[in-house]
């Protein structure tokens, strides 16, 4: 798996076991940036959250492409050791907090411009992590309906067995 733009572009990242994470496809990738650039143009400056870290891939296609910042959450040692990996093998820190992403989404008081959702499919929480999650615009990628209830959905474009959506609070404007 490579990093697909930015000044990262072609460096090899390592996944955990396909038993432990589902790897977002670089065709994905690059389509949910393209998408999120033409939703709110440059990255610079930017705050990225990755729910469900996996491998990190979506966090370092994050920062490669611009953004100032990335918070990862990984529930499983294995892949938090793999994202670890990953990010110092560029010469990154992550900035990582390994547990529960329920949890944490629920606990964390800062709000992210962008905040990306990618749990195990099928898992029958996506309306709980919507609920409490802190992001101006909110990327989820599914294989399920889902219901937005409050929600505006800006986006919605599929990949394979993936939904992506791109949602916004209903009562907030896109500014960012």
């Amino acid at each position: 798996m490579n990093i697909t733009a930015g000044k990262y572009k072609g460096r090899k990242i390592f996944a955990p076991s396909e038993k432990i994470t589902r790897p977002t496809l670089s065709k994905t990738r690059m389509g949910i940036f393209n998408t999120l650039f033409s939703l709110i143009g440059e990255f610079e400056g930017k705050t990225f959250l990755d729910v469900f870290g996996g491998s990190g891939i979506m966090g370092l296609e994050a920062l490669s492409r611009g953004f100032e910042r990335v918070k990862v959450f990984e529930l499983n040692k294995s892949a938090a050791n793999i994202i670890k990996k990953n990010y110092n093998s560029l010469g990154l820190t992550p900035d990582l907090t390994l547990g529960d992403s329920l949890k944490l989404v629920k606990n964390i008081d800062e709000t992210f411009d962008v905040v990306y959702i990618d749990p195990p499919y099928n898992c029958g929480f996506y309306e709980d992590i919507l609920s409490s999650v802190k992001g101006n615009l909110i990327i989820v990628e599914s294989s399920e309906n889902i219901d937005f209830s409050g929600f505006k959905v800006l986006k919605q474009k599929q990949y394979g067995n993936s939904m992506l959506s791109f949602i916004q609070k209903s009562t907030e404007k896109l500014a960012i």
